[in-house]
């Protein structure tokens, strides 16, 4: 089962509260009720452990996928195109990892 890991900042003119209720009440409920999507959730970064560091992305999301092109074939169409868009517009070049379990 392929995990998706999503690290990102918000770009400088977005306001956090207005992420987070999008991400909230907008994003998840979406990306959840995928066929392709086992899990999703979004985080808030609170620092480096063992430090007072701060983290250097301000958010992850991970999903968990049953099948990478089911996810690529239900991303396509409205409404996550719409979605998509929303995210791009919050966040400031995010990172997509595609993992695979190890151990």
């Amino acid at each position: 089962m392929p995990r998706i890991i999503v690290l990102f900042n918000l770009k400088p003119d977005v306001d956090e509260a207005d992420y987070e209720a999008w991400a909230r009440g907008t994003d998840a409920p979406t990306v959840k009720a995928l066929g392709s999507v086992i899990s999703f959730s979004v985080h808030r970064a609170r620092g480096l452990l063992g430090s007072e560091e701060k983290s250097p992305y301000q958010y992850v999301e991970v999903l968990d996928v049953s099948d990478m092109d089911t996810l690529f074939s239900e991303i396509s169409v409205p409404p996550m195109t719409e979605i998509s868009a929303a995210f791009q517009a919050y966040a400031d070049n995010p990172i997509f990892i595609v993992t695979e379990y190890l151990a």
